[in-house]
């Protein structure tokens, strides 16, 4: 790593996944290549503690890797200024606007784009978004900081930075760049159509489970430190990817720390949707329901396990375009990834925003299977697995919690007793599951599967899915 670095990228959102993710891919490429141009000005959105904690250490964080019972650890020096976006006094629009600037990242979760799920387009009534449309000087999402930016660069003839979404969406790129030009055109038009015309926003799909850092997580970075106290250590899995829809223009050499530069990202955007984070769904509903407390329980039991693989190769995979030894050897690794003792991926925060998840990571998929005429054993569980977490969270006294942003208009649907009933009132909503194909069939395994699981549990619901030659694999 050079002795000095200067700011080429200013990224949004300084969470945990940044710092254990792009930062760390930043980093090795600068090893690689000694270009001092890609500091990176890290922004926090919200709570200034991760700031407080990075500014107290230089900017420097300990990245520590899990693979079972070994532990991986490295100091992560790419983030050269760390900024608290609510409290600072230069402003993140002109950081962005900066002429060293070349990039600008993003990872501010999906409800950060402030995009309506039922247009597709910004929502332009939300608060957040009429705050920053009436304080351009003070802006408070990631898209009204982006803009303040843009127009900077614009008004001053500067050549404006490519804009890279890494977060967890289907064509982020396209959404963001949807997002930023509805935002503009509501300003000035003239700005939105500069952006139209100038702007990059290539795609990316980024995947590694990142955890919350643990007081042990800390004890170990400490003693790798030989007794230096890190404020704010990251803890992740080994694995990483990062695919990025290749662009103009300057950039790290970001392919010498892990990433890949591809012509379309659809191709592996759908495998992560539909492998990693629809499987994660299945095991994080089923494996609450059965009593386990994090994903590596719930792979690790011998019939949810063989369900997970079969769900993988016999439907979700059944939709892509991988060559069949790819599909089983990516199965194979998210089987490991999946029973990493190390990675406490607890049920509750993988199963959170269900609703908002269905579609991409469930439903487009099981569509595809029953227009094939595909069967869906392993999609329509899910689903009802997540119709009885979402009632036993709702019920007094209950112990499961499930988070979820359209609960309080869900309520009522829990009252339905019959369950065939409460699975068609569930799947009527169109916001959370579209318009499935051969409703009555959809309606009738679901409702069919969420009586079994009351009356049976998991166990023997999962059972009578499972074909023998997954029940035989053991998972």
């Amino acid at each position: 790593m050079p002795r000095s670095l200067a700011t080429g990228i200013v990224h949004l959102g300084c969470g945990s996944f940044h710092r254990a993710h792009q930062a760390l891919v930043t980093q090795h490429a600068i090893d690689a290549d000694r270009d001092p141009r890609w500091g990176i000005a890290a922004v926090a959105m919200s709570r200034p503690s991760v700031v407080n904690a990075l500014r107290a250490q230089d900017n420097l964080y300990t990245t520590l890797l899990h693979d079972g019972g070994k532990v991986n650890a490295e100091v992560v020096g790419t983030i050269t200024e760390a900024v608290h976006a609510p409290s600072d006094r230069v402003g993140v629009a002109r950081r962005i606007a900066d002429p060293g600037v070349r990039i600008v990242t993003l990872t501010v979760t999906a409800s950060g784009y402030c995009i309506s799920p039922a247009t597709g387009r910004l929502d332009a009534d939300c608060d957040p978004v009429q705050h920053d449309l009436h304080c351009r000087t003070r802006p408070s999402t990631s898209i009204g900081m982006l803009v303040g930016g843009l127009d900077v660069v614009r008004r001053r003839g500067g050549a404006p930075p490519v804009v890279i979404s890494c977060d967890n969406m289907t064509a982020n790129g396209r959404q963001l760049r949807r997002a930023v030009i509805d935002f503009a055109s509501l300003r000035d038009q003239r700005l939105a159509d500069w952006i139209d015309r100038n702007v990059q926003f290539p795609s990316s799909v980024v995947d590694r489970i990142v955890q919350p850092a643990t007081a042990a997580d800390s004890a170990v970075a400490r003693n790798w430190l030989g007794g230096i106290e890190d404020l704010s250590p990251v803890s992740a899995e080994p694995f990483l990817t990062w695919t990025i829809e290749d662009f103009e223009g300057e950039r790290p050499r970001w392919e010498l720390g892990g990433a890949r530069f591809v012509a379309d990202v659809t191709d592996y955007e759908l495998a992560k949707l539909r492998l990693l984070n629809g499987t994660h769904m299945l095991l994080a509903y089923l494996g609450a329901l059965d009593g386990h407390g994090t994903i590596a329980e719930a792979s690790a039991d011998p019939a949810l396990g063989a369900l997970a693989r079969q769900f993988m190769l016999r439907e979700q995979g059944t939709t892509l375009t991988l060559p069949d030894t790819e599909l089983h050897r990516t199965v194979d690794d998210l089987m490991v990834r999946f029973r990493n003792p190390a990675i406490r991926h607890d049920m509750t925060r993988v199963g959170r925003n269900g609703s908002d998840k269905m579609i991409p990571r469930v439903v487009d998929a099981m569509a595809e299977n029953i227009r094939a005429g595909r069967p869906t054993p392993g999609a329509a569980l899910l689903i009802a697995a997540w119709i009885r977490w979402f009632d036993a969270s709702r019920a007094p006294g209950a112990v499961m919690e499930l988070v979820d942003p359209k609960a309080d208009t869900l309520d009522e649907l829990s009252a339905i007793a019959d369950p065939h009933r409460r699975a068609g009132a569930f799947l009527h909503r169109t916001d959370i599951f579209g318009t499935l194909p051969e409703p009555e069939r959809v309606h009738r395994e679901v409702g069919d599967a969420l009586a079994e699981l009351a009356r049976d549990g998991v166990g023997a619901a999962v059972r009578r899915r499972l074909l023998p030659e997954f029940e035989r694999s053991n998972g």
